[in-house]
């Protein structure tokens, strides 16, 4: 299972990568309705792969269960600039992160992928849930960026 985890984390990389340098700026660019450009979900996935890169590397040496942080999605956004950052920055520092994500999963042996952590609610999960809860959240943001207002 870990395997078809770190398979579709690749596809998804090289499929999004792909996108990303085929797209007009102006495309990227675009907002509608105050929802987030594509840049903006790209900035997003951004700070997702900041704060996932610090737990699945603290993890590794925190106390157990890992405590499990929380970030504000709209104001870390904002607060980025990632609709006024150049496009080709944002996905060169996107992909320089998540290629660093993956060489972690590649890493992880089957005694961490049990290491308990516990979320804001007290509810307690592993190590190998939350990577594959990472590769479906930017599977879903990948396809949303795709298919808003097309491109």
């Amino acid at each position: 299972m870990l395997q078809e985890v770190i398979l579709k984390f690749e596809e998804l990389l090289v499929e999004n990568l792909d996108y990303f340098n085929k797209t007009k700026e102006e495309v990227l660019d675009f907002k509608r309705d105050n929802k987030w450009s594509k840049k903006e979900i790209l900035g997003h996935l951004i700070d997702s792969a900041v704060h996932n890169l610090v737990r699945f590397t603290e993890i590794h040496y925190a106390p157990k269960p890992y405590q499990y942080r929380t970030y504000n999605q709209e104001d870390l956004v904002n607060i980025g600039q990632y609709q006024s950052t150049d496009s080709k920055e944002l996905i060169q520092l996107w992909l320089s992160l998540n290629k660093q994500i993956l060489r972690i999963f590649k890493s992880v042996d089957n005694e961490a992928l049990h290491y308990e952590i516990e979320l804001n609610d007290k509810s307690i999960i592993n190590l190998r849930f939350l990577m594959s809860d990472y590769v479906a959240h930017l599977e879903h943001h990948i396809k949303q960026i795709q298919n808003r207002y097309s491109s």
